[in-house]
Order: C-alpha cells, then structure tokens, then sequence
C-alpha cells in the first residue's frame, strides 16, 4: 500500500473484552453500543493488540489495523516512530468496571526485557497460569474518567499506613504492625514496608481467619468512612482474600469525571469501579498483588514493586490547558493523551492517532476526505495525514505517542 491508496481517516469497528468484572450497561448508556445478550462489557480496545485488534473500513471492506500498519509501516506510523519502537506503541481503550480489578504491579521496561527472556527459555507457554511475561515491554497507562471512578493507586506513607492498622487493632497481626514501627523509627521503611507487605500476601490459616474477621469487623462499624467502605464492598466480591487489606496501604481516590491519574511502573494499583478512558504502553504484563484467584507469583511481585509512599498530591495528574484543550503530560514515549472541547481545532499528526468522540458527534476533514463519527465511535489517523480539521459537537480525546 502506497501513501496515495491510504486515506487521512480510517473509520474504527473496535472489539469488546467481557471480563467478568465488565459492566453491563455503561457502553450503552454512555455510547448507545447495544449489548443485545446482557453480558459484561469490560474494555473496547482501540488499536493493533493481537488479543484484540481493531478493524478498520478501508476500499470497501474492513481490515484489521496490523494488516494496514503492516502494507504501509511508514506511511501509518510515522518513520520516526517505526524506527523507536517497529509497531503502534499505544492501546487506547474505553474501560467499564462494575467490579473491582486485581490488585496489579507492572514492571518497569528493564524488567520486562528480562522477565520475558527468562520465561521464553525455561519454555513456558504464553497462556500458561503461570506466566507473568507476555512481552518484553513495560505497561504504564493513564485512565481519564468520564463517571466517578475509585481507584487505588500507590502506597500511603507509612505513618498514615501505621494510624490505619493501629486503630484497627488486629491482635492476629500486632506484631507485623509492630515490626513496621520500628522499621520506620529505624529509617528503614522502605525494608519495613516491604517486609510487611510480603508477610499479608502469605498469611494463612487461623492467624489470616482472624486478622480478616477483625478488619471486616471494624470496617462494618465505619461505613461513613470511604477506606472501610471500600473494604466491605470488596468482602463481597473477594472474600477471604488478603487484597481486602489494601485499601489500608494503599491511597484511596475517586477521580471525579474529567480527572485523570498515571500509573507508572513498579507501583501497586487497582480500579475499583467506573467508567474511564485508559490508554498504556502496548503490553499484556501484569504482576498480580490480591482480589484475585489467578495466580501470584509473590517473589516476582516483591522484586517488582518500588516500597515508596505515594504523595496524596501526586495522585491526580493536571493537564496542561492549551486555551480550553486539556494536554496530559506523561513521563514516557510510548503515548500522548489530549482532550479537545467542542468547536474547530486545526491539528497535524506527528504520528499516528486514535480519536474518539466522548460527547457528540465529530467531523474529521482533509481537502475533499471527511469522515464523521458518531459519539462512541473512533477514527485512525495515519502520521501520514499532516495537516486536519477537527470540528466536534462535544469533545474529543486525542491518542498519539511522542517519537
């Protein structure tokens, strides 16, 4: 495929993961995409993932987005970003949580190169349970919420860990609490914590019976509280798991809609519930830490996850305003992520996009090509396009990638 044969804007058709945490309703109420059998609609992936790759409407028919990348890797990706990183190196999705997510770490690029090769020798296959490595990449990803969306994301600092666990009072448990204490007066949190973080993730028996009874016994008597609400809440859904633990270690937020978060690697996270934009390095890696039945490959997890304390004030990421245009600025290549308001905006790729229409309906023009989505539908701008006009009726998000 020459540059002549490829359009500025490939119309989307994006497939739906049903995970069982998915939602039910939220992409029809939100988007007006039917979901005739009443099944969870977790995530509509936008991109080129083998487990889940777009189509794209182009000479009549569709195409699946690798196939077009693939007859024309410059054209659509740009020379500069084919040369970085030899693919689309961004998933853009729209995630949908009726249930919690397992609490997760990704790991760092580093570690993934490793991890990978590792796994690739010893000939484990990649659906094995037991497989932490699907690729060689790191996987940091920023969510956007378009409803109220609670989250947890990064360790409280260890004194406001420490209040938590000492009001709770677990006898089952003091002398971790304890260990942790001394840990922290002796300038040794970071040991402290992980130390401490090992010893929940491996409790069991009587002593783990009792240190679970007692936490959901203390949290029932706190629902005004949104930490011990959260606790109950996830009793429901995982019960008898050591994750219910976490909403004491880790920070608790809900992003209000049209707030946004990064999460970056080697930091302990999970979504709870809400609808958002999330958008991430291309890859499928995922250390998981609890509120799962899946596997947990502990000394993995430990070896990936940095025992630092999360500032409230870093939890929420601000964009950069361009007049009304929302830019959230991230510390890595692999994506870009910008929301534009209602109205014209004239724009240039600089690499590949995805743009998706979250309000209203948008018209994309170029010269005599135009395509309109509708809200909830997406286009595929290829590096190629260069200079567009963007007229929305609501707004739009902008995926890209810096090369």
């Amino acid at each position: 495929m020459s540059c002549r044969d490829l359009p500025s804007f490939l119309l989307m058709k994006n497939p739906i993961q049903g995970y069982e945490w998915g939602s039910r309703a939220a992409l029809t109420t939100l988007f007006g995409i039917p979901n005739p059998d009443g099944n969870p609609q977790a995530e509509l992936w936008m991109g080129a993932h083998p487990n889940g790759c777009s189509e794209v409407s182009l000479a009549g028919g569709a195409q699946k987005l690798s196939a077009v990348i693939e007859a024309a890797p410059s054209a659509v990706l740009g020379e500069a970003t084919l040369t970085r990183f030899g693919s689309l190196p961004f998933l853009f999705k729209v995630l949908c949580a009726e249930k919690a997510l397992s609490i997760q770490v990704h790991p760092s690029k580093s570690q993934a190169e490793a991890g990978f090769a590792k796994e690739e020798a010893a000939g484990i296959s990649p659906k094995a349970s037991n497989r932490n490595y699907k690729d060689p990449n790191h996987k940091p990803e920023l969510v956007f919420a378009l409803t109220p969306y609670q989250a947890m994301n990064g360790f409280r600092a260890i004194p406001a860990i420490l209040a938590l666990f000492e009001r709770v009072k677990l006898a089952a448990i003091a002398d971790l609490v304890a260990a942790l204490a001394a840990a922290h007066a002796a300038d040794q949190g970071e040991a402290g914590l992980q130390h401490f973080f090992h010893q929940l993730l491996v409790l069991e028996g009587a002593r783990k019976e009792a240190a679970l009874a007692g936490l959901l016994s203390y949290a029932a008597a706190h629902q005004d509280e949104e930490t011990f609400a959260l606790i109950t809440s996830l009793t429901a859904q995982y019960p008898g798991d050591v994750g219910l633990f976490s909403p004491l270690l880790l920070n608790v937020v809900t992003l209000k809609p049209g707030q946004a978060m990064f999460l970056d690697a080697c930091t302990p996270h999970a979504y709870v519930r809400g609808t958002g934009l999330e958008i991430m390095a291309n890859s499928d890696n995922v250390l998981r830490a609890g509120l799962t039945p899946k596997y947990i490959d502990v000394a993995e997890l430990l070896d990936c996850t940095r025992f630092v304390a999360k500032p409230d004030d870093q939890i929420l990421l601000a964009p950069r305003l361009d007049g009304a245009v929302l830019h959230f600025e991230v510390p890595v290549p692999d994506f870009t992520f910008s929301v534009y308001p209602a109205g014209g905006h004239q724009l240039i790729t600089t690499s590949a996009e995805i743009l998706f229409a979250i309000d209203g309906t948008v018209t994309l023009q170029q010269g005599k090509q135009s395509l309109r989505l509708e809200k909830g539908q997406s286009a595929f701008v290829p590096a190629a396009t260069g200079s567009y006009q963007l007229l929305a009726e609501g707004r739009v998000a902008r995926a890209g990638n810096r090369s």
